[in-house]
């Protein structure tokens, strides 16, 4: 079939296909949070399953999968998921928007085969620090270093530092991030464990020569993220993958999707069996880490996000964990220890009234997170207070 034929055909689809409707803003949250896992908590959904369902969690920082998962999964035990990291079945690695997420094993190549393009347009930022790099030989050096050895960003700078000894070293590090698929080793991201970061390559880490299982398909990849973020626009994915060009694999699947609107007039694709619950839907309160898909996966954020609070999840480069009222967010929230006392203290802070149903909801959340994810079932506080616009003495428990 000529290109030609094949774009009337898609058009021809797409008249065929037409929307079924409008779907306003608290369509679109109910929607998503169904899909998130947090318009009600899965009883049934393993954390493996779950983080493979979700396409991976930010995991910038070590604890924030811990309670991203405690908020979406019913029985959530923080040692199952570090047992998943321990054993290699789920591995912390760059992916989306160039940052660290936790994957299932497969999802470390697909997912990143995926976004190895946009990876690689990072690098224009930093051709400066790199001439006279020659990529494909930097890749190489990088491969044979971490996987003799898992080194740290250190380490791996002063390896290439001595086959381009006039480079930037940070840029050659960042070289190396982007044209390798690395991963973070253990015991990095293991619960109630520390370690540095040091790197390996997916495939020595899981065993597959090559970093090679299987190649991602765009379309899988566009099916996946509606069924975890949809209903959504072109727009949309591109925002939480950084890819380009995906308007003509949304037009190869039209025939197989539902088209929408928003508010707006954008137009929105969503998987014909997905959930989209009524918009009137109770909608618990969640409390959320920082850097939370949810809040990230959107061009479009309001479906999450009220315009007043845009913005004020972070200060500079440091990021708030935020919390959930009716399906919205609604504040900030901090798990700190009492100079005096050693207990933890979560402060909830609100960005606006705070009913006394809504108080007393928060405050029932607070406990089972406490109990169950920050282990102070016998000692502990919570406190709501004003919400603060710059970082507080008191480091957080558990980053």
């Amino acid at each position: 079939m000529t290109k030609a034929r094949e774009t009337v055909k898609a058009r021809e689809a797409a008249k065929a296909n037409v929307g079924v409707g409008v779907l306003g803003r608290r369509a679109l949250n109910r929607a998503t949070l169904d899909r998130q896992l947090l318009l009600r908590r899965s009883t049934d959904l393993s954390v493996e399953d779950a983080v493979g369902r979700l396409v991976g969690l930010q995991a910038q920082n070590v604890k924030p999968p811990y309670y991203a998962l405690a908020a979406r999964l019913e029985d959530f035990d923080p040692a199952e998921l570090s047992g998943l990291l321990a054993d290699r079945r789920v591995v912390r690695t760059v992916t989306m928007r160039s940052t660290i997420h936790l994957h299932i094993a497969e999802d470390a190549f697909l997912v990143r085969q995926l976004m190895q393009s946009a990876l690689e347009r990072e690098l224009t930022a930093f051709r400066a620090g790199l001439v006279g790099v020659d990529l494909k030989e930097l890749a190489g050096i990088a491969r044979e270093a971490v996987e003799s050895e898992p080194r740290t960003m250190k380490q791996l700078r002063e390896v290439l530092l001595v086959r381009w000894p006039d480079a930037d070293p940070q840029s050659l590090a960042i070289a190396a991030r982007c044209v390798l698929p690395l991963v973070q080793v253990t015991p990095r991201g293991l619960w109630r464990r520390s370690g540095q970061v040091a790197l390996t390559t997916v495939g020595n880490w899981l065993g597959i020569p090559g970093d090679s299982a299987g190649q991602a398909g765009p379309d899988a990849m566009v099916l996946r993220y509606l069924a975890a973020f949809g209903p959504a626009s072109v727009k949309d994915m591109q925002t939480w993958a950084r890819l380009t060009r995906l308007r003509e694999v949304f037009e190869r699947l039209r025939p197989g999707l539902l088209t929408f609107r928003d508010e707006n007039g954008v137009e929105l694709f969503d998987l014909p069996d997905a959930p989209r619950p009524d918009p009137d839907t109770p909608a618990p309160p969640r409390f959320l880490p920082e850097y939370d898909n949810l809040l990230l996966s959107h061009a479009d954020r309001t479906r999450v996000v009220p315009a007043e609070y845009k913005g004020r999840t972070w200060k500079g480069n440091y990021p708030y964990c935020v919390f959930l009222l009716d399906g919205f967010l609604a504040g900030l929230w901090r798990l700190v220890e009492d100079a005096e006392s050693g207990a933890a203290v979560l402060v909830i802070e609100p960005f606006g009234k705070v009913g006394r149903a809504q108080r007393d909801a928060l405050t029932r959340e607070a406990e089972r997170m406490l109990t169950r994810i920050a282990e102070t079932s016998t000692s502990y506080d919570i406190r709501f207070g004003t919400v603060y616009g710059t970082v507080k003495d008191g480091s957080a428990l558990g980053q």
